[in-house]
């Protein structure tokens, strides 16, 4: 499968008894070596007010990172447009861009600030799913609520800290709008302004869709012709509608002439599946923080995993994401990635990990690579 290049999606995760400035040096030294081991590119996810993640800002990490890599892709997965605006983005990676052309994917999303949305209407798919999985055995779990987190104190103050007082998020398709205007330097205002953002027009980025589901987000992205990004790791049931709405929405463009889809998936490899089940322990506990609106928690080491007293509603909160985990041999996790492959149509796959220990984690995307490569 070393026709469908892997990329990474880093949080930069602060482990139990460390610190955002040693997960900072970690992410940074991971981009160093992924760059060897062959990954195409490299994003940082944005969040905001959680104790165990780091990457608060892209665009600062980014920069950081650029300066210690050389050929790898480096990008955002993703801005969140819900707090920025079209020309502030824009700007950011502008600069960025100055002095590292060519390099940059601006992936973008629509959250920040905004609460999290209820269950939606699931879109129609080709592909039939059968008690939980497709035909050729991909897992896909029951859709999640995210109704419980509706009027959490903590989103509410998330809200509050990430706006402007009265500020409201621009429509969604219309900052993507300006966002591509400013970039190709053609931006007019409604009463025929011209703005031009320097640095940011004319450089050098591949803009990208984030998307959780067959939505907005997916219609934008085929709509204006841009590649599209579907988070198997975060929203597993609703990964096929994502692609196949994206697909179905796409109209070619000058970026790209027909679609592009990239799928993100949680990955923990070691020498042995015993081994990494251990290794990816504290993950379970991990995604429960951030679904009960705790915000997430420092990454806990496999004896912390251990040591939780689970109940059956804690196991029922995070079993998609558990059960669509990917942990294993190298061998047993390749399979896994090209069965999602397979069922996504994905033309390439975004692979995220975390351990507690950086070294595991190096290890991990190591060990991925060199049997990706095999195949």
């Amino acid at each position: 499968m070393s026709g469908i290049p892997l990329g990474v999606l880093d949080l930069v995760p602060i482990a139990s008894g460390s610190t955002a400035a040693e997960a900072l040096r970690n992410s940074i030294d991971l981009a160093q070596q992924t760059e060897r081991f062959g990954y195409a590119r490299y994003w940082f996810a944005e969040h905001h007010l959680n104790p165990g993640v780091a990457g608060t800002s892209p665009a600062v990490v980014l920069a950081l990172t650029a300066a210690a890599t050389s050929t790898i892709r480096l990008g955002s997965g993703a801005v969140q447009l819900g707090h920025r605006t079209a020309l502030s983005t824009v700007e950011e990676f502008g600069l960025i861009d100055a002095l590292h052309p060519g390099r940059l994917d601006l992936g973008l999303g629509r959250s920040g600030g905004r609460p999290p949305g209820g269950t939606t209407e699931p879109r129609p798919t080709t592909t039939p799913v059968v008690d939980g999985q497709t035909p050729n055995g991909l897992l896909i779990p029951s859709r999640f609520t995210f109704e419980h987190l509706i009027g959490s104190p903590r989103i509410a103050l998330q809200q509050r800290l990430l706006h402007q007082p009265g500020a409201q998020p621009q429509e969604y398709g219309e900052q993507i709008d300006d966002i591509l205007a400013l970039l190709r330097g053609d931006y007019r205002s409604p009463e025929g302004t011209e703005a031009h953002a320097v640095p940011g027009e004319g450089a050098g980025v591949q803009v990208w869709i984030l998307g959780s589901s067959g939505g907005e987000s997916a219609q934008v992205a085929g709509r204006g012709g841009l590649r599209f990004a579907a988070n198997y790791h975060v929203s597993p049931a609703t990964v096929l509608e994502a692609a196949e709405g994206y697909r179905a929405a796409f109209q070619p463009s000058a970026e790209i002439d027909k679609p592009y889809v990239a799928v993100s998936t949680d990955v923990v490899v070691a020498e042995d599946d015993s081994t990494a089940r251990d290794l990816a322990a504290g993950y379970g506990l991990w995604v429960r923080s951030i679904r009960t609106a705790q915000g997430a928690i420092p990454f806990p080491s496999p004896a912390e995993a251990r040591a939780h007293a689970w109940t059956d509603a804690d196991r029922a909160l995070v079993a998609d994401r558990v059960d669509t985990q990917f942990a294993g041999s190298p061998g047993r996790v390749a399979d896994q990635l090209e069965q999602l492959q397979e069922a996504t149509g994905a033309d390439e796959l975004i692979i995220t990990t975390i351990t507690h220990a950086h070294a595991d984690r190096v290890r991990s995307y190591q060990l991925l690579a060199e049997e990706w490569q095999r195949r």
